[in-house]
């Protein structure tokens, strides 16, 4: 029990970290877990990978109650009003991974989550873009500098680019930053946005997982205190990934808002193409022994 709390606080630490770099958090979950694999049942570590990107999700919240609470009494009614239009955006970006996550999610992780090679694939792939699309907006300017600027339009191609998030190692907020940066954002207003839309996605996918969770253990005998033991000890586990991934976030969200003010996301593409690198020679050098 132990060792899968302290294990649980190093997935929480990375989960922290990765969910808001445009770095890939599912891919160096993946990584990580293989190599410190907590000692769950396969559909517990399926639900703890997911609710534990929750915690990260109630950062942004915390964050951004202000600039995303539309029932703030103070606020004047064109400002209420340009809120209710920011969530709609938010919503409609989130439709096509909803739509395509819900459907496809058990063949999405029966073909990519096993397979370390499509991480790096897929880190290696996007880093490149990333690398390119900078150099590419060196003589560029953005044209979407402010939030209340992103239209419908907009809001749905983004949406279509997170749909790309759905296999690991490309990052959902890789995916979507990239995106906006195709589409004109500005680097702060790309990122904030990735942020707010992952608020619904998470908070879907999360529910989702929990339902599956319970219903695939409706056959346990729950008047057997033995099967409530396991089950309270793998909440614990989880409530300690969850609680580390949102206090990380806090931090890391500040870090990233700082940083792109300043600078570009170049880095971000070469230390993915360092990291796809060294799981693709980590991979072939365990093939072989």
């Amino acid at each position: 029990m132990f060792f899968n709390i302290l294990k649980a606080i190093i997935l929480g630490i990375v989960q922290g970290i990765t969910e808001w770099l445009p770095i890939s958090s599912t891919g160096h979950m993946i990584i990580v877990d293989k190599i410190i694999s907590l000692n769950v049942t396969e559909g517990f570590r399926n639900l703890f990978f997911v609710v534990i990107q929750l915690g990260s999700i109630l950062a942004v919240v915390v964050m951004y109650f202000n600039r995303l609470n539309p029932f703030n009494p103070r606020l004047k009614p064109g400002k209420r009003d340009s809120i209710i239009r920011l969530w709609i955006k938010i919503l409609i970006a989130t439709v096509p991974a909803g739509i395509i996550g819900l459907i496809f999610d058990d063949t999405i992780q029966g073909l990519f989550y096993n397979s370390s090679l499509i991480v790096a694939a897929a880190l290696i792939i996007y880093g490149v873009m990333f690398i390119w699309i900078e150099r590419r907006q060196q003589n560029l300017n953005p044209i979407i500098v402010r939030s209340n600027q992103i239209t419908y339009k907009t809001a749905a191609l983004m949406g279509l680019f997170q749909v790309l998030a759905l296999i690991p190692g490309t990052s959902r907020s890789g995916a979507t930053i990239l995106g906006a940066l195709i589409l004109g954002f500005s680097r702060p207003v790309a990122a904030e946005f990735s942020f707010f839309m992952a608020i619904p996605v998470m908070i879907g996918a999360s529910g989702y997982e929990i339902i599956k969770y319970i219903l695939s253990h409706t056959y346990l005998d729950f008047s057997s205190g033995a099967v409530w033991a396991v089950i309270g000890q793998e909440f614990v586990v989880l409530l300690f990934g969850f609680v580390t991934a949102f206090a990380v976030s806090l931090f890391v969200i500040r870090f990233l808002m700082n940083f792109i003010r300043k600078h570009d996301f170049t880095v971000f593409g070469y230390y993915r193409i360092g990291l796809g690198a060294l799981i693709i020679l980590i991979t072939a050098i365990a093939a072989i022994f």
